[in-house]
C-alpha cells in the first residue's frame, strides 16, 4: 500500500480532542491505540482526518457490528464519526403512529459514545423510508403536529448525543416543473414549501446543540442536470438563510460515478465557495463510487474508483467550510450497491476504501492522502 505519511505524529497528537463535535480520541476501554505510539505509518483514517480537523467516518447498519467481529473492529479503528445507515429513518424507527422503537439507534449511539465517535442523525424529513401507516393517517389536518412530533421525540432523545443532523433530505427536484424545484413529496402536499422551515425549527428546539444540514445528491458533476440543481440548492439554502430558517450546513452525498468524465475541479469549487459565503459549514455525507459502468477486472476498476474519490476530494477538502468525510459504508462487503444497483456482469462490487475482505484498496490510499494533503482547519493545532 502506497500512502504518504506526511502527517507529523506530534501535531496530530496536539490536534486531539480539539475537534469540534467529536469526543476525545479514545478506543476500548479506555485504552490508547496502538497507532498512538507507532509514529504515522499505521494511522488510520480517523486519525489521518483528525489531525487537520476533519472528521472521517462512515454510515453502517447496527447487525453489522453485533454479528460481524472483524468488521467492528475495523470499524472502531478507521471510523471517527457514525452515521446509522437505516435505524434512524420513520420506517425503522416508527412502527405505528403512537409508538417508536428505539432498540437499534440506541445501540448505535452506545456505540460510538464507547469508541469516542462522533454521531449523527439520518434523517428527520425525506420522501422516502415512510412507514405504511403515513398514507392512511397522515393528512393536511395532521401533518404539522406529526412532523413536529416525530422531531421533537427522535431529536430530543438524542439531543446533546448527535454532531450533525440531515434534517431535510432531497429536497430538490430541477425536473419536477416548479419553480421553486422543490420536490413532490407528502409534506410539501401537506405542508406546502414550508415544511422545511417547521423541520429545521423543530429539530433546533429538539436539539440546540447539534449542527443542522440539508442533504443532497447529484451536484457534482458538471453535466446541465446536475449544474440546475446546484443552482436550485442554491437558492433553496439562500432563500432559508434569508427567512432565518436555522440552516447550518449542507450535506453532499458524493454517490460518484468512476470514470464519468463529467467533473469539473473548478465549477465543485466554486458551488462550495458559494455555499460557504452563505456562512454554512460542508459535510461529504455519503460518499462512494459506482464501478457499473467499468470493466470486470477489479483492479482496473479499483484504481478508476480511487482516481475518482482523489480527485473529488482534492477539490472538496481545499474548501475551509468542509469539515467531515463520510464513505456510505466502509467495506465492500456490506454495499447496498449488490442488492440495489447490481452490475449487468454480476461481479460484486468494489465502491468502498476496503475490500470484502476487510483489506484496504486503492479508495483507501486516496482518502488518506487526500487527509494528509488538506489544509489544516483552525484550531486543530496541526501544522498548517
Amino acid at each position: 500500500m502506497n500512502m504518504s505519511h506526511s502527517i507529523d505524529r506530534r501535531a496530530f497528537l496536539a490536534s486531539v480532542g480539539a475537534l469540534g463535535g467529536a469526543a476525545p480520541l479514545a478506543l476500548r476501554g479506555g485504552h490508547v491505540p496502538s497507532w498512538l505510539c507507532a509514529g504515522t505509518a499505521g494511522l488510520p483514517l480517523r486519525a489521518r482526518a483528525q489531525a487537520k480537523g476533519l472528521l472521517y467516518g462512515s454510515s453502517t447498519l447496527a447487525r453489522y457490528l453485533r454479528d460481524d467481529h472483524a468488521f467492528e473492529a475495523r470499524f472502531a479503528e478507521e471510523c471517527g464519526i457514525l452515521v446509522p445507515e437505516w435505524e434512524l429513518k420513520w420506517e425503522a424507527i416508527r412502527p405505528a403512529p403512537d409508538r417508536f422503537d428505539f432498540t437499534a439507534p440506541d445501540f448505535l449511539a452506545a456505540y460510538a459514545a464507547q469508541h469516542s465517535m462522533a454521531f449523527r442523525g439520518h434523517c428527520l424529513a425525506w420522501h422516502e423510508s415512510l412507514p405504511p401507516w403515513f398514507a392512511a393517517t397522515v393528512n393536511r389536518s395532521n401533518a404539522e403536529t406529526i412532523l413536529r412530533q416525530h422531531i421533537t421525540t427522535v431529536a430530543g432523545r438524542y439531543a446533546g448525543k448527535v454532531h450533525s443532523w440531515d434534517v431535510v433530505n432531497e429536497a430538490i427536484d430541477v425536473g419536477g416543473g416548479r419553480p421553486d424545484s422543490l420536490r413532490a413529496s407528502p409534506w410539501l402536499d401537506f405542508l406546502g414549501p414550508d415544511y422545511i422551515r417547521i423541520a429545521f425549527e423543530a429539530t433546533a428546539e429538539a436539539d440546540p446543540h447539534a449542527l443542522l444540514c440539508y442533504n443532497d445528491y447529484g451536484i457534482e458533476f458538471k453535466w446541465p442536470k446536475e449544474q440546475a440543481k446546484r443552482a436550485a440548492v442554491l437558492e433553496l439554502l439562500g432563500r432559508l438563510k434569508s427567512s432565518n430558517v436555522p440552516v447550518q450546513a449542507l450535506g453532499i452525498q458524493a454517490h460518484l460515478r468512476a470514470g464519468d468524465p463529467g467533473f469539473s475541479a473548478d465549477e465543485l469549487a466554486t458551488f462550495l465557495r458559494r455555499v460557504a459565503d452563505l456562512g454554512l459549514k460542508i459535510l461529504i455525507t455519503e460518499l462512494d463510487a459506482d464501478d457499473r459502468a467499468l470493466p470486470e477486472d477489479p483492479a482496473t476498476r479499483d484504481q478508476a474508483v480511487a482516481k475518482t474519490y482523489e480527485s473529488f476530494l482534492s477539490v472538496a477538502l481545499a474548501e475551509p467550510a468542509v469539515i467531515a468525510v463520510l464513505t456510505w459504508g466502509l467495506s465492500d462487503r456490506y454495499t447496498y450497491f449488490n442488492k440495489m444497483r447490481p452490475r449487468a456482469d454480476g461481479a460484486p462490487a468494489r465502491p468502498l476504501p476496503l475490500d470484502a475482505d476487510l483489506k484496504p484498496k486503492p479508495a483507501y490510499d486516496a482518502l488518506a492522502r487526500a487527509f494528509d494533503a488538506a489544509p489544516a482547519r483552525p484550531g486543530t493545532g496541526a501544522v498548517k
